[in-house]
């Protein structure tokens, strides 16, 4: 089953005074008054130090594809920033049914959202505002009619699996994935390997059953894609950034980010407010956009890397299952990313495996390094040339001092000496003990 792992709740005039609960609160709600929208965001935009991130780059030119249940195009914050994709859960409403697209506009608005108003100073203003969003709808909603069809129809089985390759073909240069499930499938693992094979950055939500008795191997349940190799799974924190306690944890978590109390904006300019993982999950997604904005020919490792490295209040010890490497850092991860974008984690020429096509079966010939760090190469065979000639000289040296040793000794110490170094024993007993002239 996948699931959206946020709870979410309408917000209402009162912003400060709302609780959070477990699902979506329906019936009526006040209009939110635009600075108090603006205003209830900056605790989260200042954890992730976007203000000093946006003198280096606001998002622009880079495609954010979101697969969740659908984003407003429409909504004043997002307006001009959506394109609409394909509806993989087509078939699974009765006709004439209309998407709600609360989650996935609610998402989109973390990661892109501008603002409206003189200046853009009114709603939401998502990490990277200048980029633009990809709606890809893999999911149902809980309310939607289909919801259960959904879930249960083997012909929907592998929708995220088919919604990544579609991202990556159609421009995408992040995927944000606030949705999990509990069992992976040979058919998302390659997918997920040929979006990163096509440089794409993945970036998906850890799950939201950290509250729950720990599994045999002491771990929260693992979820997907977030657990999948080389996809970014966040973890979400509370108000005083630490492990949110309905956040999984375990040895696949990468980072953290803000997950408790996050507005964002809802269909038909409404703004909600919620808890998760899944606003953990926009919220990183945000920063890799910030990246790839500045470094576009990044590769997704090296984004990780800075993602990582980059990150605040990290553990004790560097890591833990529940924060990852910390909370990530707007302004931390472009400075780490400016350090290592003269790198290059990517191999060509003959013999690279096509990320299109499964490994399975393959014997594939050695792949040929044809990109080197000729800094390093060196520097390193400085060193190595440097210690042979260190060695050569020791070597020297002590056969100098030995030969000089040898010479003092078969003049000094006549018959007894020679036949010492020929193998007899030396007559430390008997007469001549005493009268040896030294």
């Amino acid at each position: 089953m996948l699931r959206r792992p946020g709870a979410v709740r309408r917000a209402g005039a009162a912003l400060a005074g709302l609780g959070l609960v477990a699902a979506v609160v329906a019936g009526p709600a006040g209009p939110a008054v635009a600075d108090q929208v603006r205003g209830s965001q900056q605790p989260v935009l200042q954890t992730l130090r976007v203000d000093e991130a946006w003198q280096v780059t606001r998002g622009k030119g880079v495609t954010v594809a979101v697969l969740d249940s659908g984003v407003d195009p429409y909504h004043r914050d997002l307006v001009g920033s959506v394109q609409e994709g394909k509806d993989f859960t087509e078939g699974a409403n009765p006709p004439g049914v209309r998407p709600r697209r609360l989650h996935g506009t609610y998402m989109a608005s973390l990661i892109a959202g501008h603002g409206h108003g003189v200046g853009n100073g009114d709603g939401v203003i998502g990490v990277a505002p200048e980029a633009r969003i990809l709606s890809i709808r893999v999911i149902l909603e809980d309310e939607e009619p289909g919801f259960r069809v959904f879930n249960s129809d083997e012909r929907y089985d592998n929708v995220v699996a088919r919604g990544i390759r579609y991202a990556v073909d159609h421009g995408a240069d992040v995927i944000n994935m606030s949705i999990s499930k509990e069992l992976a499938t040979k058919e998302e693992r390659a997918a997920v390997r040929y979006a990163i094979g096509k440089g794409v950055v993945l970036v998906a939500a850890a799950g939201n059953e950290g509250a729950d008795k720990p599994g045999p191997d002491g771990f929260a349940p693992y979820s997907y894609p977030a657990a999948f190799p080389g996809v970014v799974s966040v973890g979400a924190a509370d108000r005083g950034l630490r492990r949110a306690s309905f956040s999984n944890f375990n040895p696949s978590v990468s980072v953290a980010a803000p997950g408790v109390d996050i507005l964002g904006a809802g269909p038909g300019d409404e703004y909600w407010v919620g808890r998760g993982t899944s606003q953990a999950s926009a919220l990183v997604s945000g920063v890799a956009a910030l990246i790839k904005a500045k470094y576009p020919k990044m590769s997704p490792p090296l984004v990780v890397q800075a993602l990582t490295a980059g990150a605040s209040r990290r553990p004790s010890g560097g890591y833990d299952t529940g924060m990852g490497f910390g909370v990530v850092s707007a302004a931390g991860a472009l400075h780490e990313a400016a350090r290592v974008a003269r790198h290059t984690f990517t191999a060509a020429g003959r013999g690279v495996a096509d990320p299109s096509r499964s490994l399975a079966g393959e014997a594939l010939p050695p792949v040929q390094v044809v990109r080197r760090d000729r800094h390093a190469i060196t520097v390193y065979g400085g060193v190595a040339a440097a210690a042979v000639i260190a060695a050569l000289t020791c070597v020297g040296v002590i056969a100098t001092v030995v030969g000089r040793v040898r010479r003092t000794g078969f003049a000094g110490r006549g018959a007894h000496a020679v036949r010492a170094e020929a193998g007899d024993r030396w007559p430390f007993e008997g007469p001549d003990l005493d009268r040896r002239a030294y």
